[in-house]
């Protein structure tokens, strides 16, 4: 988990967080809901901050401050990053995000980002021990990763929690969760942030990067501190986006076709290609079959049929657009 770092929107929510603290009205489990680089671990690490911290003797604020951002405070939990055989298996980067018993993944050679019935039990072990504060905070990052086993016995613990515990879950797929574990938890919403209020965050030092950060990030601050902070992840979406550009400009099929290669196969370079496909075809006067036959591939893709045939049919259907 990184330091406590500076919220940039989410003023609704955060009021509604603190409105609860000053009042005492702390649920037992907090749902975030939004897509990915919102925020939502970071208003979770900042509420779990006000609940364990805030209001403490001034000679004991930095030392809570201490044990929270390296995560050995005793009344917190946070499920994160989990060990994955040759993906995620450095011990010392796991413990960053993560505090919760990861051992018996590396036991059975654990490969996927999925949060098992194991997973579950190590934290709910620890979920009684005696908390030192009036509060005791389980944040669990992407709730969506549990298994349908893990889901259940997640279940029950919601239905029945240790006095003083509050669990933060995060989602980016509300839809796919359990409605029994939605009904159980208050839901907050995350929505994109408008541009004004991610300005602040940027350089300034070259207006188009800025704009195409802006454009690339669809109101998610995270994304806008990567590419800020990141000036290969930059260079790489200038040049994808150059890609794109070359696509809408290609003058034969044969060359529309190449420049489809990487929808191919799932991933982020296609994800990111379908992104600026979009983003260049907005920047020209383009017709409504085109808008129409891109929106139609980006729903195709989304299923698992042949996405070599997708493409080819894509790149065809402009040809008569």
């Amino acid at each position: 988990m990184p330091k406590l770092r500076e919220i940039i929107g989410h003023q609704g929510i955060l009021d509604e967080l603190r409105l609860d603290i000053e009042t005492g009205n702390i649920v037992h489990a907090y749902l975030f809901a939004g897509p990915r680089h919102l925020g939502k671990m970071t208003v979770a690490q900042w509420f779990s901050y006000q609940l364990l911290c805030s209001g403490k003797p001034e000679n004991e604020i930095d030392d809570c401050q201490r044990q929270f951002e390296k995560l050995t405070h005793p009344d917190l939990l946070v499920l994160d990053q989990l060990w994955m055989e040759d993906t995620a298996d450095d011990w010392d980067f796991i413990a960053q995000t993560s505090n919760v018993s990861q051992q018996h993944r590396a036991k059975a050679k654990a490969k996927t980002d999925t949060i098992s019935i194991d997973d579950v039990r190590a934290f709910q072990e620890r979920l009684h021990e005696i908390s030192l504060g009036r509060w005791r905070c389980c944040i669990i990052r992407s709730v969506e990763r549990m298994q349908a086993e893990a889901a259940n016995a997640f279940l029950k613990i919601l239905e029945e929690p240790p006095p003083g515990l509050v669990f933060i879950l995060t989602t980016q797929s509300l839809q796919s969760l359990l409605p029994t574990m939605i009904s159980r938890s208050r839901v907050l919403h995350f929505r994109q942030l408008p541009h004004e209020e991610l300005e602040p965050l940027l350089k300034g030092s070259d207006e188009d990067d800025d704009r195409l950060i802006l454009r690339v990030a669809q109101g998610a601050p995270g994304i806008v501190q990567l590419l800020t902070q990141d000036p290969e992840q930059l260079r790489l979406h200038k040049a994808m986006y150059a890609h794109a550009r070359s696509f809408w400009q290609a003058q034969t099929l044969a060359q529309r076709l190449a420049l489809l290669k990487p929808l191919e196969k799932r991933g982020e370079e296609s994800d990111q290609l379908l992104l600026h496909l979009s983003l260049a075809l907005r920047d020209q006067q383009a017709e409504w079959g085109a808008v129409r036959a891109l929106n139609t591939l980006i729903t195709d893709l989304q299923t698992n049929a042949y996405r070599t045939l997708l493409a080819q049919r894509f790149a065809v259907s402009l040809e008569a657009a």
